[in-house]
């Protein structure tokens, strides 16, 4: 029996150069079947800012191109889900070779909320292509306040109450 050296380096070669030969190929056939470029067909979702306004949160959404009708927007006490779709417009031209680097297709983005909103009092505007949604907090957190109590063993625990806005804080010695 005839002992065979083990090149682990020949084996890793041999397979790179077979992911590159399988990637190219995918390459190949997505770009010969679709008239939109590869690089506009992955995954996009909405940048978005959540400022906390006391009594609201105010979220703002960037979705440049998506009209008000393409949106989907479902909002619950404790998270606002964004659905849309940015549509490509088929220019028809014959012989005519187009360079895109436009995303298009469905997009959907789930934001959780760092408190409960009242969800039947939304207040949604979208215009120049920011979404902006108002979402008033619900009376219980806007009242919240947080009690601390320091014990002998200097060990601290908190518990919350509502109550009037005031925070208290009982030190004993």
């Amino acid at each position: 029996m005839a002992l065979i050296r083990w090149e682990p380096f020949r084996e890793m070669e041999i397979l790179r150069r077979q992911m590159d030969q399988l990637f190219s190929e995918l390459t190949v056939a997505e770009r010969d079947n679709s008239e939109i470029s590869a690089s506009a067909r992955t995954a996009w979702v909405p940048a978005v800012e959540l400022h906390d306004n006391g009594s609201e949160l105010l979220l703002r959404v960037e979705i440049p191109g998506v009209e008000a009708k393409d949106l989907d927007i479902q909002v619950t006490q404790d998270a606002v889900s964004i659905a849309g779709e940015h549509r490509y417009e088929k220019h028809s031209q014959s012989n005519a070779k187009v360079h895109s680097e436009f995303r298009y297709g469905n997009f959907t983005r789930v934001i959780p909320l760092p408190t409960k909103v009242q969800n039947q009092q939304v207040k949604a505007d979208l215009k120049d292509g920011i979404l902006i949604l108002n979402l008033p907090k619900l009376e219980q957190e806007q009242n919240k306040v947080f009690k601390v109590n320091l014990g002998q063993a200097q060990s601290a625990t908190a518990s919350i109450e509502a109550g009037n806005g005031n925070t208290q804080a009982n030190i004993t010695s």
